[in-house]
């Protein structure tokens, strides 16, 4: 089951608004189409959405469109996850857009792989493992980055237990990272947010693995809440690392530079379609926060495990 698939000139989303409860999909024939499925979170996560964007693109493309005018369009879809900016500019260069897509399609599947092999090497048999957000197959086109890691260690036959926090106010974790995990038979338990801190104090979280929407050379941003989770398992000496491919590194700027999106107060207001504060509160929604690198073990790339703190010296082609 694929995320995202370029079916009849059409590109094929799940609606991940719809997990757990409905497996449904929707059908992109416009750029305009991908533009409002990735605003809406139909589609998310950065790998999703650096691919998706990519087809949206080729949608363009193919009915004729001002490309400058699309490409302009899409990046502002949604600012913080860099694989949306990277896609659209490598789209861009090529003359087959649509060629260019369906390899970075592939291209996608098989990085997801490589991180999860590279991953399954840290974990443990025995292991309970925490994750934060849904970076797992709904994340990407397949297989996934934090997950994939999970999806790689219980193939090699590791008895691992996972844990994933509900990831409020969207519950990313709770619907989708859970209903993945599932789906997979691997075994996993959901806690609210706010219980990682004292599950890690009393010996029940041997690492933390998330994703990232972006990586710089000092920290990567990743849905609001990483932060919390970073802290508590930097001061409980828990190993915490950031599953992400290069595609989601940016070179350019400091992590601390990022925009940072600030989403619709109804996310907080409602929960489960019901108002849980006063009429009236004044909200603050944003959607991601920075882990400085100093919080971070190591980042699973599909080249290998780096530690943020010698990139420069380990990766020179790449910053």
């Amino acid at each position: 089951m694929r995320t995202l698939e370029w079916e009849d000139n059409k590109l094929k989303l799940i609606d991940q608004t719809k997990l757990p409860d409905e497996l449904t999909y929707v059908y992109c024939s416009t750029y305009q189409d991908v533009i409002r499925a990735i605003k809406d979170m139909i589609v998310r996560g950065a790998p999703a959405i650096g691919v998706s964007a990519a087809f949206g693109m080729a949608l363009a493309q193919i009915a004729g469109e001002d490309m400058e005018k699309a490409a302009s369009q899409m990046k502002n879809a949604r600012p913080t996850a860099v694989n949306l900016m990277w896609a659209v500019d490598r789209v861009m260069e090529s003359d087959d857009i649509l060629k260019e897509a369906l390899e970075m399609a592939h291209e996608d599947v098989s990085t997801n792989l490589a991180i999860g092999e590279y991953g399954a090497k840290l974990i443990d048999d025995g292991d309970t493992v925490l994750t934060h957000c849904n970076a797992g197959a709904l994340a990407c086109v397949d297989y996934g980055t934090a997950l994939g890691v999970f999806r790689s260690a219980f193939s090699q036959g590791k008895d691992i237990q996972v844990i994933c926090d509900e990831t409020r106010p969207r519950g990313q974790g709770a619907s989708l990272s859970v209903w993945e995990m599932q789906e997979e038979g691997i075994p996993v338990k959901l806690i609210p947010d706010v219980a990682s801190g004292y599950l890690m104090s009393i010996g029940k979280i041997d690492k933390v693995v998330i994703g990232a929407d972006r990586v710089a050379h000092d920290g990567i941003a990743n849905k609001i809440g990483s932060f919390m989770v970073a802290l508590a398992a930097k001061h409980f000496n828990i190993p915490f690392y950031v599953a992400a491919p290069f595609s989601t590194f940016d070179k350019e700027i400091s992590i601390f530079d990022t925009v940072i999106e600030e989403r619709d107060p109804n996310e907080v207001i409602y929960y489960g379609g019901v108002r849980i504060c006063p009429k009236g509160t004044e909200v603050i929604n944003p959607a991601f926060d920075i882990v400085p690198k100093e919080l971070i073990t190591g980042v699973i790339t599909e080249n290998g495990v780096i530690d943020l703190n010698n990139l420069e010296k380990e990766f020179k082609d790449l910053f």
